[in-house]
């Protein structure tokens, strides 16, 4: 089943639990995409060397974009989620956006990395840097300093308690009234298709107008 309650993963397994109450989900260090006034949001928790979630952003991301974000209806939100066991240059590719994020680029590396999934060793993320028009000196410097590596560390950690176990793992939500706090309404696991996220995202914006 691809739609999970995000509420209950805190208690798998547990015989005893009682009911959890609300998901709140801060995102006022993320990268997000859409206006602010946007109620309904959507965190996308993904691995740059993550084949399922190149596919989402080829084939289904610029659907989404198009049709809520752009409109003003849906935030996205970006989550770094690197599996290192499985994909070995994904952290430096996720160190590698923010990086480029202090430079007012980050969604810029975002596409970049993900169109060259394949290319992801660290002379190619100079490369890439080059390519979205980064100084250079100051990326390799943030690069090199492991700046934002203790950070993403902590996001593994808050996905794993949210249940997050593999990417693309999807959390929808509804921004709370100052908008940087997300209450979580339910979760999408895997790169789905456009069609089904228009039926969720439809039901999202009739359920909190």
């Amino acid at each position: 089943m691809l739609l999970f309650s995000v509420a209950l993963v805190f208690f798998e397994g547990e015989k005893n639990a009682q009911e959890p109450g609300p998901v709140f989900l801060s995102i006022e260090k993320d990268p997000v995409k859409g206006e602010s006034t946007a109620r309904l949001a959507i965190i996308e928790f993904s691995d740059y060397q993550c084949p399922f979630c190149a596919r989402h952003f080829r084939e289904t991301l610029p659907q989404i974009e198009k049709d809520y974000i752009k409109t003003g209806k849906v935030r996205y939100v970006f989550r770094d989620f690197p599996i290192e066991h499985v994909h070995k240059e994904a952290m430096k590719a996720h160190e590698a956006a923010r990086c480029a994020g202090e430079q007012g680029r980050y969604w810029e590396m975002h596409d970049q990395l993900f169109t060259n999934q394949r290319a992801l060793d660290p002379k190619d993320l100079l490369l890439h840097a080059r390519t979205v028009a980064l100084d250079l000196t100051s990326f390799s410097s943030c690069l090199a300093g492991g700046k934002y590596l203790a950070g993403i560390r902590r996001g593994l950690d808050e996905g794993l308690r949210l249940g997050v176990t593999s990417t693309p793992t999807f959390l929808l939500g509804v921004a709370e009234s100052k908008g940087a706090k997300i209450r979580v309404s339910r979760g999408i696991k895997g790169a789905v298709s456009y069609s089904y996220w228009k039926r969720v995202i439809q039901e999202g914006l009739s359920e909190n107008q």
